[in-house]
């Protein structure tokens, strides 16, 4: 069985409907999937019948947005209650920290003559929860940029006009909104943040303390030695293994769905957590 537990649709950063990604999972190979939108549960609900007709098991997922140190690192939250007050007021919390971003956003972009941004962005979004990418189409589209990646090189990127942090939550805050809601905490994609070994070790170790329960030890496509570390980590920590592609487009082979095989035989299985077995 493939299990692949952190995937995106264009709810929020993703470019497919729930309902193309489980299409596309089912001919993958994947056997049971989550859909880990960002800090949103909008598209589960559309994606469990979808999955129901393709024979594919979904288990219900947000990645949340927090807080590490001076950054920011993301935690899926796995096997989540949909009607659980506390996840409805967490991602009510999220929202609204994208909000005040997004109208932040808006206002330097304004400054540099681009009063239309807000609109257009939301537009762009539709549904979706509104972020950079959707600004940065907005450039693309009013003709101030050639593509996405020069909009976030000459505006929305680190250190330029219109890049706005978030004040996100502490991770121990996030852990407590997941376990809350019945679900299992999972630190997304360690590896990934560009930090140290001796960083990522404190940041993983700062995760264990808050109560979080399973690492990414595979994050789509990776080096087989990468992941090997990754579970060493892991089991040192008494921690729980999970695996997922993070997919959010098509053509990205790195991170297909289904595309990195199977947890090593070391590793204990995050699904172990939530009942299910390989």
């Amino acid at each position: 069985m493939i299990f692949d537990l952190h995937c995106h649709t264009h709810f929020s950063d993703g470019a497919l409907s729930p309902e193309e990604v489980i299409t596309r999972a089912a001919e993958h190979g994947v056997s049971v999937l989550a859909i880990t939108d960002h800090d949103t549960i909008a598209g589960i609900g559309i994606a469990q019948k979808a999955a129901l007709d393709k024979g594919i098991r979904l288990i219900t997922g947000i990645e949340f947005s927090s807080q590490w140190g001076k950054g920011g690192v993301h935690i899926v939250g796995l096997g989540v209650d949909l009607e659980s007050t506390a996840l409805a007021e967490a991602v009510e919390f999220q929202a609204q920290a994208r909000v005040t971003r997004a109208l932040t956003i808006a206002e330097r972009l304004s400054k540099a003559g681009f009063s239309g941004a807000l609109e257009g962005a939301k537009e762009i979004a539709g549904k979706a929860v509104l972020g950079r990418p959707h600004f940065a189409q907005y450039l693309v589209n009013v003709g101030a940029v050639k593509n996405m990646s020069a909009a976030f090189k000459k505006y929305l990127g680190t250190g330029k006009l219109a890049d706005v942090k978030y004040q996100w939550p502490l991770m121990g805050q996030v852990i407590d909104w997941i376990h809350a809601a019945g679900g299992v905490a999972v630190l997304a994609h360690p590896a990934k943040y560009e930090l140290t070994r001796t960083k990522m070790c404190a940041m993983i170790d700062s995760f264990v303390t808050v109560g979080g329960d399973a690492i990414e030890v595979i994050s789509g496509l990776q080096q087989a030695g990468m992941t090997e570390d990754l579970v060493r980590i892991a089991n040192s920590r008494s921690l729980y293994a999970s695996c997922g592609s993070d997919f959010h487009f098509p053509g990205q082979q790195w991170q297909e769905l289904g595309c990195f095989g199977s947890l090593p035989s070391g590793a204990k299985p995050v699904w172990e957590l939530l009942g299910y077995t390989s």
